[in-house]
C-alpha cells in the first residue's frame, strides 16, 4: 500500500511540475543575469533612469541586473533586439514616448509592434518639458507667445527641436494643433546645439525637458513660460503650466518604463512589478529622479497597455496633421 501511496504521489507531483511550469520558474527567478536593453547611448536620461532601477533590482534579488545600450536607428535597433528576445524574463526593455508610442505613427513599415510584441512590467518615472525662449524674446508668457504665434502667419517664428520627431518637436506641434499658432520647425542634432541658437536669439523658441533645461534656465541664459505637464513641478514651483496659463488640456511629459518581450510569464511579469514598486520607493532613487524634476510612477499594471494605446492615437493625429514622417 505504501508504495502504491508513494508512487501516487510521485505521479502528483510530475502532474503540478507539467502544469505548473511558469509558478516553478518565477520561485526560482531570477537565477542568472538580467539584461535591460536601453534603444539609447550611455549618459542620456533613459540610460540613467535604467541603471538606478537595474542597481536596486540586482540589490532586491540576488543577480545581476545589466544595462546594455543598444544603439542604431534612433531607437528601432535596440527595440527590436528585445521584441525578438527569448520570452524568459532576463531580457527587458526600457521602452518610452518615442520608442513605444510614438515610433508606430512615425514609421510606415516598424519592425516590431508595441502591442503585440511586449508585454508591460512596471512604469518608471516621468519628466516634464519646459517652454523656453530667448530672454530677450518679446514673450512673459504663455498667452504671449500665443499671439506671436498666431500674428506671424506665413512668417512663421522660428522653433527648435533636438531632431525630427523628437519629443521637442512634438510638444510644439501639439501645442500648434491646440491653439492654432504658427511656428516654422528648426531641427538640430540634440539639445546641446539648439541651446547655441535659443541663447543667440537666432531661433528663439524650444520645447525641451526639464532635465537639460532647468541649468539653462537657472543660469540666466533663458527664460521658462511654462511647464507642460497637468501639475507644477517641485522644483519649479512658481512656474504655471501651459494648461493653467491658457491651453486647457495641453499635456506633455517624456516617460519610461520596462517592457518584456511577449508570452514572458505572467508571475515573473508581476514579480518584477512588485520589485520596481520597492525600487521606485528607495530614497535614493527618489532623490535622483526628484533632483531634475521627475516623477516616479505609481501606475498599476492592469493599466499600462491603456495608457500605451491611448498615446499611440494621441501622437498618429499630432503625427498625420504635422506630416511628420521619418521613412
Amino acid at each position: 500500500m505504501l508504495p502504491m501511496l508513494a508512487r501516487g504521489t510521485a505521479i502528483a507531483l510530475a502532474i503540478v511540475a507539467l502544469v505548473s511550469p511558469h509558478r516553478a520558474r518565477a520561485q526560482d527567478y531570477p537565477n542568472r543575469t538580467v539584461r535591460i536593453i536601453v534603444p539609447q547611448p550611455p549618459g542620456g536620461g533613459t540610460d540613467t533612469i535604467a541603471r538606478l532601477v537595474a542597481d536596486r533590482l540586482g540589490a532586491q534579488l540576488g543577480q545581476s541586473f545589466i544595462v546594455e545600450n543598444r544603439t542604431g536607428a534612433g531607437t528601432l535597433v535596440g527595440t527590436q533586439v528585445a521584441a525578438q528576445a527569448e520570452p524568459d524574463g532576463y531580457t527587458l526593455l526600457l521602452g518610452l514616448n518615442g520608442n513605444m508610442a510614438v515610433n508606430p505613427s512615425l514609421y510606415a513599415h516598424l519592425s516590431y509592434d508595441p502591442i503585440a510584441d511586449f508585454t508591460p512590467v512596471a512604469m518608471l518615472t516621468s519628466y516634464p518639458f519646459l517652454v523656453v525662449v530667448n530672454k530677450d524674446f518679446p514673450a512673459a508668457s504663455i498667452g504671449d507667445l500665443i499671439k506671436q504665434g498666431k500674428a506671424t502667419g506665413t512668417a512663421a517664428i522660428d522653433y527648435a527641436s533636438a531632431g525630427n520627431g523628437t519629443g521637442q518637436q512634438l510638444a510644439m506641434e501639439l501645442f500648434k494643433m491646440m491653439t492654432g499658432t504658427h511656428f516654422t520647425h528648426v531641427p538640430y542634432r540634440g539639445a546641446q546645439p539648439a541651446y547655441v541658437d535659443v541663447i543667440s536669439g537666432r531661433v528663439p523658441v524650444f520645447f525641451d525637458n526639464i532635465s537639460t533645461a532647468i541649468g539653462q534656465v537657472n543660469g540666466g541664459k533663458v527664460r521658462a513660460l511654462a511647464i507642460t505637464t497637468r501639475e507644477r513641478s517641485q522644483v519649479l514651483p512658481d512656474l504655471p503650466t501651459v494648461a493653467e496659463a491658457g491651453v486647457p488640456g495641453y499635456e506633455y511629459d517624456t516617460w519610461f518604463g520596462l517592457w518584456a518581450p511577449k508570452n514572458t510569464p505572467r508571475t515573473i511579469i508581476e514579480k518584477l512589478h512588485a520589485e520596481v514598486g520597492k525600487a521606485l520607493a528607495d530614497p535614493n532613487v527618489q532623490n535622483n529622479i526628484k533632483t531634475v524634476g521627475g516623477k516616479s510612477s505609481a501606475m498599476a499594471l492592469a493599466d499600462i497597455e491603456p495608457f500605451v494605446q491611448a498615446e499611440i492615437a494621441k501622437w498618429a493625429k499630432v503625427v498625420k496633421q504635422a506630416g511628420i514622417t521619418l521613412d
